[in-house]
């Protein structure tokens, strides 16, 4: 998929809705040869998907042996707004907290006192953190109304055909 298809993907308003969300389920393949696939949060810079993670997460050498990865971001309601991207993961362990780690986390609900507590228990624990960067190479949006999955736009195309 050529850079510019993504980017049309990617900046499609609903998107861009996806693409401001909490959480995305991330794939990757285990050391073990099988599937994982974890919810976890993450920021979109505009070009990227940041996602972090403890310096010790049991899915960092999985990603080291194999950068392979796929996002789903995704809504709850009907019909489903789904986002799909592929990519390799890049790893940059950092020391600290990485901002993107505490903007992710800024969304959920929490008093400004509570906020202070989470900050403040979040550096005591992490002396550090990995930042796992994903470019997309590819992308689709399915929002069931202009864009569907590729099977069922497969037996829309063959319906028409005997119908037509």
């Amino acid at each position: 998929m050529e850079q510019h298809e993504i980017a049309e993907i990617l900046n499609r308003p609903i998107s861009r809705e996806l693409l401001a969300r909490d959480l995305t389920r991330l794939a990757y393949v285990a050391k073990d040869g099988t599937p994982r696939t974890i919810p976890i949060a993450f920021t979109w810079n505009g070009s990227q998907i940041v996602l972090c993670t403890s310096k010790n997460a049991p899915k960092l050498p999985s990603l080291r042996a194999n950068p392979a990865v796929a996002l789903t971001i995704d809504t709850e309601v009907h019909p489903p707004k789904i986002l799909l991207i592929r990519g390799r993961a890049e790893l940059d362990v950092v020391d600290g907290i990485p901002d993107e780690y505490l903007q992710m986390n800024g969304t959920y609900q929490m008093s400004p006192e509570q906020r202070v507590e989470w900050e403040r228990e979040v550096r005591s624990l992490y002396d550090g953190m990995v930042r796992i960067v994903v470019t997309p190479t590819w992308a689709k949006l399915i929002d069931f109304e202009t864009t569907l999955p590729s099977a069922v736009e497969e037996l829309a195309r063959q319906r028409a055909e005997r119908v037509g």
